[in-house]
């Protein structure tokens, strides 16, 4: 039987640095590169910091400085035994801009990484510059997604499969994680699903997904967001990311993509406010700075210098 694999082997080489910070009380892995305006990139399920390899360089040749974070309880960051809730979670982010030694940050986040996004101009408005949103709706507009579109219900049925205790770890963790790679592969585009790399890009989410208690951690998220529907926490949270984002958004959407349908995502506006520019792209799906990475630089670079 093969032992799991360390924490650190996620620390993978690149023209960038690895670090730890201390946040919110807990260590987080980074990779950074640039100087500049900070820009902190936040990834999604089932991913780690690895899913903005295309981005930092980009952003770093830019004139930025990019910090890719391991979210809590992935890849080479702590995995405390609870945290997983919206609000703790956007402490992490907003501990991690002053920790890094600054006031502001311009904030990108893809699937739970844009979730954070949204949550934290809401929660802590002082820490964000600016959002960038992708493959993810604002919370109070998947919400509503849920309870009046089947369509958008059957897409997010895993929601209600992950709140099952203990059993969802093992199904995911299963034969090397293969249920990473079908993730992956269910959720892209067919270009990417079809790519020579794509086979090669699964095999590193799926050990990162091996390391131990990864996998728990990640699923924790879901089982928040799912309690939290009959608790006045969950109330309480939904009030409190209600108001319109102060910064300017920009919101990247996969015209293809099967977990958030790309009506859901647009109906987000409400919650945008007034520096709001929403782009789709075509034949995308899920993982859109894997899928479209030349495309998402070229945007991002772009809203960054200007907002």
């Amino acid at each position: 039987m093969s032992r799991p694999p360390d924490p650190s082997s996620v620390r993978i080489p690149g023209p960038w640095t690895h670090r730890e910070v201390s946040a919110n009380g807990i260590r987080l892995h980074v990779a950074e590169a640039g100087k500049g305006p900070l820009v902190i990139l936040l990834h999604g399920f089932p991913e780690f910091w690895w899913s903005w390899r295309h981005q930092l360089p980009a952003l770093a040749a830019a004139g930025m400085r990019a910090v890719a974070v391991d979210l809590r309880g992935y890849g080479d960051s702590d995995k405390p035994p609870r945290g997983y809730d919206l609000w703790t979670l956007s402490g992490d982010v907003a501990g991690l801009v002053r920790a890094l030694g600054e006031r502001q940050a311009d904030l990108v986040g893809q699937d739970w990484g844009g979730i954070l996004g949204w949550c934290t101009a809401a929660l802590h408005p002082r820490v964000v510059r600016s959002v960038t949103v992708l493959a993810a709706a604002h919370p109070r507009a998947m919400g509503q997604a849920l309870l009046r579109d089947p369509a958008q219900r059957s897409a997010a049925r895993y929601l209600a499969t992950f709140q099952v205790p203990w059993l969802p770890e093992r199904d995911l963790v299963r034969d090397g994680a293969v249920l990473v790679e079908d993730i992956l592969r269910d959720g892209a585009g067919p270009r990417w699903r079809a790519s020579s790399e794509f086979t090669a890009v699964a095999r590193r989410y799926r050990e990162a997904m091996l390391i131990p208690a990864a996998a728990h951690c990640a699923l924790e998220y879901y089982r928040w967001v799912g309690r939290s529907q009959f608790r006045f926490d969950g109330r309480r949270f939904s009030r409190a990311v209600a108001r319109a984002a102060r910064v300017p958004v920009l919101q990247l959407h996969g015209a293809e993509d099967p977990y958030v349908l790309e009506r859901t995502a647009r109906h987000s506006a409400p919650w945008a406010g007034n520096s709001y520019r929403y782009e789709v792209l075509p034949g995308i799906g899920h993982f859109v700075p894997q899928e479209a990475p030349e495309r998402t630089t070229e945007l991002l670079t772009e809203f960054l210098r200007s907002s």
